[in-house]
């Protein structure tokens, strides 16, 4: 079971845009699917239909300062690995995706099955748990094309837990998740409702009220939404979010901004 003290320790975390945010966890930086690049079309192996981004990072990478470790939750789609990305992961000592991403990455990368853990010391004599969850980008039976995603939950000892989705489109994987280590102090939502025409619109990620459904799962204490603005197939931004948190009566949980 995950974390249930009452505490009003949080965790720090700063969203940079698209799903790119930084975790400081008891001495440790960690980051989530780095995307740095400029504005436009990011076109599909081969010239097919891609992506559009319409807004730039919040923040350069060169000014991240130093990172331990990259929880990534797959590298095989510009929104969650573009090429000012893939240049950050050259100077990171670690970092944590799937079992098919790390033997495309090579380098520093580790691949974590479904459940799958691996401790880190943290700089305060502490130690991280990063444990790999599951994750389904789309419908049932999405992986042959929208290929392996991977969610991770931070844990330790002394402090809060996190839960972050990654690309995400599952209550069912959510439900399984809050099982193991609900309630969560954060959770980090990739949320946006993405869709794309590669599966007829149907959702990749969660949308705004799927959102607030997974938060009352995981009994989640605070909600820090992200994959919800930066790109034009994101098809919830803010104001959905804020709306769907407020009927679900959760607003008071969510960091937005």
């Amino acid at each position: 079971m995950g974390d249930t003290r009452t505490t009003g320790e949080q965790i720090p975390v700063s969203v940079f845009g698209g799903p790119t945010a930084l975790i400081e966890y008891g001495g440790l930086r960690l980051l989530t699917d780095p995307a740095f690049d400029a504005p436009g079309e990011y076109r599909r192996p081969g010239g097919g239909p891609g992506l559009t981004k319409t807004a730039p990072a919040a923040i350069d990478p060169a000014d991240l300062g130093p990172l331990d470790a990259v929880l990534l939750s797959h590298d095989e789609h510009p929104d969650n690995l573009d090429r000012s990305g893939r240049a950050l992961l050259a100077d990171v000592p670690l970092v944590l995706t799937t079992r098919s991403g790390a033997g495309r990455l090579g380098g520093t990368a580790r691949g974590l099955a479904p459940w799958e853990s691996v401790e880190l010391p943290r700089p305060d004599g502490g130690t991280l748990t990063v444990t790999a969850t599951p994750a389904q980008h789309g419908p049932e039976g999405c992986e042959p094309i929208s290929g392996e995603v991977v969610g991770f939950v931070l844990t330790s000892a002394d402090l809060p837990s996190v839960y972050v989705s990654g690309d995400n489109a599952s209550l069912a994987l959510v439900q399984e998740i809050a099982g193991r280590f609900g309630p969560v102090d954060t959770a980090v939502l990739f949320a946006g409702a993405a869709r794309t025409v590669l599966f007829d619109g149907a959702l990749l990620t969660l949308d705004s009220v799927q959102a607030a459904e997974a938060a009352g799962i995981l009994g989640a204490r605070r909600v820090v939404p992200v994959h919800f603005d930066s790109w034009a197939h994101f098809t919830e931004g803010r104001d959905e979010l804020v709306k769907a948190f407020t009927a679900a009566g959760l607003l008071d949980r969510v960091q937005l901004g």
